[in-house]
């Protein structure tokens, strides 16, 4: 964290984090803006596939500077006067720009020649690129050097260790307010590593159920049973497969299959193999409808449960206060 502060200090250049989905890309950046100086006025874009031109828009509108029925090259005139201002205002531009991995190339070539908007030979805009893992290969490209020159700082977040699990929920625990007696048993705490990977997103999904369970329980403790109760239910409404086949699995088969026969015959064994597509995909959609009908009615009867669960804990309250 001290080294991204570092890097927004510097106020030029390109700071990068990527990570997995849910490894907290974001929540680092917002925090990073949370406690940024007065001087900084900064605009958060979420990317499509942008063009240049598209992208160029994008960063305009999100400074308030007016787009439509302008060409690019006014607007680049009017977003240089935008940043020459707030020089001279004694503030900057940052610019944070999420999901970057699915920005061409081009596009973010065009972001570094955002970047060469100077005055007095300061940098008037500085960038930070969030983004998954498939953003690394693509600022290592041999054409994108003149780009990672102007990196000033980089991280890539990694899921959690399981010792990193443990302190993390129980962090969050105290952050809470909760200073009772310890909640889970090792092994509750392995499995919930074993099932969310030790990425937070999912760390934080699966403990919100872990203690709507325990709530509507009146657990006091937090065992491997109790977890692995909720893991069941969790991951059935997540569809995480039981087979782990794929479609991408099955595909080379058929195109081998394809490429065995040469001979006229092959058509017969192509039509084979397509109607064996065919087949195969029907049943996999079968199999996605009965799951979304089991998720359903699980759902239902989650929630009569918990409705029942709370009348109950309701009519007990009222009862005890009357007999106040």
């Amino acid at each position: 964290m001290s080294y991204l502060q570092y890097g927004l200090s510097q106020a030029e250049g390109f700071i990068v984090i990527t990570g997995d989905i849910g490894t907290g890309k974001t929540t680092i950046a917002n925090s990073l803006l949370d406690a940024m100086q007065a001087d900084i006025v900064a605009a958060q874009i979420v990317t499509p596939k942008l063009t240049p031109d598209e992208l160029v828009k994008m960063v305009a509108n999100k400074f308030e500077i007016p787009v439509k029925g302008s060409t690019k090259a006014e607007i680049l005139n009017d977003l240089e006067l935008f940043l020459t201002q707030l020089h001279q205002q004694g503030k900057r531009a940052l610019l944070l720009v999420d999901e970057a991995q699915n920005l061409p190339l081009e596009t973010i070539e065009e972001l570094r020649m955002l970047s060469n908007f100077q005055k007095g030979g300061k940098p008037l805009l500085q960038s930070f690129l969030l983004g998954q893992e498939e953003l690394q290969p693509i600022l290592r490209a041999p054409n994108m050097e003149q780009f990672r020159q102007r990196i000033v700082a980089s991280c890539h977040l990694a899921p959690l260790t399981e010792d990193e699990c443990q302190a993390y929920i129980e962090y969050r625990l105290q952050h809470a307010g909760y200073k009772g007696i310890t909640l889970f048993s090792m092994d509750a705490y392995d499995k919930i590593f074993v099932f969310t990977r030790g990425v937070p997103r999912k760390i934080n999904t699966l403990m919100d159920r872990i203690l709507l369970y325990g709530f509507l329980e009146e657990l006091e403790t937090f065992d491997e049973s109790a977890v692995e109760a909720v893991v069941k239910e969790v991951a059935d409404e997540m569809f995480l497969p039981e087979d782990k086949i794929t479609v991408e699995e099955a595909a080379p088969q058929s195109d081998n299959a394809a490429k065995q026969t040469s001979t006229p015959q092959s058509t017969e064994g192509d039509t084979g193999s397509v109607l064996k597509d065919v087949t195969y995909y029907k049943a996999m959609l079968t199999e996605l409808t009965d799951a979304l009908d089991d998720a359903i009615s699980h759902k239902i009867k989650l929630t009569r449960y918990i409705d029942k669960l709370l009348k109950k804990k309701y009519r007990t309250y009222v009862r005890l206060k009357s007999d106040d």
